[in-house]
């Protein structure tokens, strides 16, 4: 007889135990505060930042007045477009919002073209000295 209520309470035991593991489970799927798309989106923001910085200075680099300056400065156009790859996130940040500032305001007239080919030599000197100064 005691060894029946022994079996009996082991399996009780065991099966509580294995009810019990499942609920923190279900409990833990629930008491999420943030979903996990969100948290995706979250993990991929600064991926699609630098993309976007990085299209941002591509695009100055690669207009018309661009590829004059560059040619005027003997630099290929490869080089340089390699040398935005390799910035650091702050520096192509920062790169990038000056380059949508001249494209907008040449946009708008605010500047020559003369202007212009300078912002883009200072932007190339800056991308060769950051990549140099690394």
């Amino acid at each position: 007889m005691r060894f029946r209520v022994k079996i009996c309470v082991s399996v009780l035991a065991i099966a509580l135990l294995f009810g019990l593991a499942g609920v923190p489970a279900e409990a833990q799927d629930k008491q999420h505060v943030v979903s996990l798309s969100d948290l995706n989106k979250d993990a991929a923001r600064p991926a699609q930042t630098r993309q976007s910085n990085e299209e941002a200075v591509r695009t100055l680099l690669s207009s018309d007045q661009a590829q004059k300056a560059l040619k005027s400065a003997n630099l290929e156009y490869q080089k340089v477009d390699k040398a935005v790859g390799q910035l650091s996130d702050e520096d192509l940040a920062k790169l990038a919002q000056r380059s949508r500032q001249a494209q907008s305001d040449f946009a708008a007239g605010r500047i020559s073209d003369r202007d212009m080919l300078w912002i883009i030599l200072i932007a190339v000197g800056i991308i060769v000295l950051a990549i140099a100064l690394r």
